[in-house]
């Protein structure tokens, strides 16, 4: 394997979620969340929680000091909207910025780039109860709470994202159902959502840019280059649309404020005039979370009657997702050659395994080989001139797998759900070694 060097500036670390990790889901003054509802109603696989979670709300130093000694530079959490403003519009909860100051602190005592993201998907109650992303209505409070947000920690956190993976929300909680806040609306219910959080993001960056000068400013999207089962027309079109819906949508929204030309029929009924130019916005940093290629193919009665092709993959990782690290690589350049080769981060990166400690260990080969292959990916676009400045896994921790609860493992470090105790594995120690060394 040949030997890469990464750059002394580079940002190495890890991504949690609130909702995942924290727990404490009562305590200080938090309002409920759309999964909380989702969860009571018994829509979680394994009939789990996020009561309990990690217990990060209260082992949060614990966990600074697993990201310290793994020699991380950079963290990327994500603030709960609950813990801020309970109901979503109103009052604001001092305890839940509490927590927040602490963790931050803790961050930069450990010597952590704190990267702060907004909402990773758990809208306040409240606000769902009122439409949620179908609607306009969300907007103003968004930006509202992101102004509140950054009034208290902007003096210490630089590094400010909107929203985490705003096409996996559409598509699983508005489109088919099967994340919360568990809506089967289909094709117009996606793009209703993908559309209005492209505003809502529009607005809080707009919002932080009227307060604040010299703060990094981007988002986070999921993007995966999609490709056709095969060279027929119709499996040509359908990974056409599917890329539109998936990856154009969120992306070009945000960097070139326009709606994707495959859709503008289907998005005309709320689209609405100065829209595109309220969703664009001149970003610092794109957070990009990548773990497979889609393979994509025509199948009539599915949204936008697409479904899923044959990846034609001999790996696979415990949530039946392909192992292609070339697709990172060429997502990579696609930016280089047609965006312009914008400052991106790898925002998320991992796998799901069923890992299981042996005599106190845990041997996680396939996560290993999985983070060392797309290493080696980011590696290369580097080599040919691409734009990366970081690296951060997915994820520090297992955790709250939202709809498969506790059942999928993707933390660098296991979770005991009885004894909440943590236990390295396998892949912190070989990733530590890349990040202590800069080296592949």
């Amino acid at each position: 394997m040949p030997s890469y060097t990464f750059p002394k500036d580079f940002l190495w670390g890890a991504s949690t979620s609130s909702y995942q990790i924290e727990g404490a889901l009562d305590a200080d003054g938090r309002g409920p969340c759309i999964w909380d509802t989702f969860a009571a109603a018994g829509k979680i696989v394994d009939g789990s929680t996020a009561a309990v979670a990690c217990d990060h709300y209260h082992r949060w130093p614990e966990d600074i000091a697993l990201m310290k000694e793994a020699g991380f530079n950079a963290y990327r959490f994500s603030i709960a909207w609950p813990r801020i403003i309970p109901t979503g519009t109103g009052p604001v909860n001092r305890q839940g910025l509490d927590f927040y100051d602490r963790l931050v602190d803790g961050l930069l005592e450990a010597g952590i780039r704190p990267m702060a993201c907004l909402y990773h998907w758990d809208l306040p109650q409240p606000l769902e109860d009122r439409g949620g992303w179908q609607g306009r209505e969300v907007i103003g409070p968004f930006a509202e709470y992101a102004r509140v947000v950054t009034k208290r920690l902007a003096d210490r956190v630089k590094d400010w994202m909107m929203l985490n993976e705003p096409n996996v929300v559409a598509i699983f909680g508005y489109g088919v159902g099967e994340h919360a806040p568990g809506h089967k609306l289909g094709e117009q219910g996606i793009l209703r959502a993908l559309h209005h959080q492209n505003l809502a993001q529009g607005a809080a960056l707009r919002a932080i840019a009227a307060e604040h000068r010299g703060l990094t400013l981007g988002t986070v999207i999921n993007l995966q280059p999609c490709r056709p089962d095969t060279d027929r027309a119709a499996d040509v079109a359908a990974a056409a649309r599917w890329d539109a819906v998936w990856n154009r949508v969120p992306l070009d929204g945000l960097l070139r404020g326009r709606i994707p030309p495959l859709l503008a029929d289907r998005m005309k009924d709320f689209v609405l005039p100065g829209d595109e130019e309220a969703i664009r916005y001149p970003i610092d940093l794109l957070g990009i979370n990548y773990y497979s290629r889609m393979t994509m193919k025509y199948e009539a009665g599915h949204p936008f009657d697409v479904g899923w092709g044959d990846a034609r993959c001999e790996r696979w990782t415990g949530m039946a997702w392909p192992v292609q690290p070339d697709g990172l690589y060429d997502l990579l350049v696609e930016f280089k050659e047609h965006y312009g080769n914008p400052a991106v981060f790898i925002a998320e990166n991992g796998a799901a395994y069923d890992d299981q400690p042996v005599n106190g260990k845990v041997h996680d080969a396939e996560r290993v080989a999985f983070l060392r292959d797309h290493l080696e990916s980011v590696a290369r676009a580097l080599a040919d001139g691409c734009n990366v400045r970081g690296y951060l896994c997915w994820s520090l921790l297992d955790n709250f797998e939202w709809a498969f609860g506790l059942s999928k493992r993707f933390g660098i470090v296991r979770v005991d759900y009885d004894t909440l105790k943590r236990t390295p594995k396998d892949s912190y120690k070989f990733f530590s070694k890349v990040v202590k060394s800069g080296k592949l």
